[in-house]
């Protein structure tokens, strides 16, 4: 796909959800693509191959909370960046940090932000048990990000640690999870949360999303997160 044509279909997909983006942020998003396509034929990064479905389902899907994202920004479990580079790339004033537990993943991000020349951003390669009990990142975020890596009550435990009293947690989840947030509620609240608002909504027709918004109150014990596996295998309740 050259380049005209990728401006196009993302002019035309950000227009769905009354979104707008620089022509800068438009060229490193095109390049962005075009180096996680060449990554996925040796390793396998995502199982969206499809460049129109990447512009949608990866890249305007992650941008979606553009004008919510300010400050010192973490995002757990990111995979091939996602959300936390395509935020970087239409937010250049955020301070990202992006963290994974796989290390060929994380390798593809570094290699990305290198020939993106990006600034203020740390990719590390890590468990979010781990690293929050390091106190340059413990509660020290803003804004706390996560797409679809766990549960609800798991993902809390991982993502509240991390943001500082008065920060926010943003969980973007598919359709079909309330359940799964009335089950977490007595968890985010152990945890220092509380859940601010719910937002269902759609980035293309027959394509739905819910955004979890949970405000950070009060802190987190220390004894959360704990040690590796637990938030997974024994959720809190």
């Amino acid at each position: 796909m050259d380049y005209l044509k990728f401006k196009e279909i993302i002019e035309n997909d950000l227009k769905y959800i009354n979104l707008e983006i620089t022509d800068e942020s438009k060229e490193n998003l095109y390049k962005y693509m075009n180096n996680l396509i060449e990554w996925n034929q040796k390793i396998n990064l995502t199982a969206i191959k499809n460049e129109e479905e990447i512009i949608l389902k990866h890249f305007v899907d992650s941008i979606y909370i553009k004008n919510m994202v300010k400050g010192r920004v973490l995002d757990i479990g990111s995979g091939a960046g996602f959300p936390g580079i395509p935020l970087k790339l239409v937010n250049s004033n955020i301070n990202l940090v992006s963290i994974d537990s796989v290390n060929k993943k994380i390798n593809f991000q570094k290699d990305t932000v290198e020939k993106l020349s990006l600034n203020n951003i740390e990719i590390i390669h890590t468990r979010a048990e781990d690293l929050a009990q390091n106190k340059d990142y413990r509660e020290q975020f803003d804004l706390v990000v996560s797409r679809a890596v766990a549960n609800l009550s798991t993902l809390s435990e991982y993502m509240l640690p991390f943001t500082k009293i008065g920060g926010k947690c943003i969980c973007m989840k598919g359709p079909n999870c309330i359940e799964e947030i009335d089950n977490a509620e007595n968890a985010i609240k152990l945890l220092g949360g509380r859940i601010e608002k719910i937002e269902e909504y759609k980035i293309a027709d027959g394509i739905d999303r819910v955004l979890v918004i949970i405000s950070k109150e009060k802190s987190t014990n220390k004894i959360y997160p704990r040690c590796q596996g637990k938030p997974s295998k024994d959720p809190l309740k």
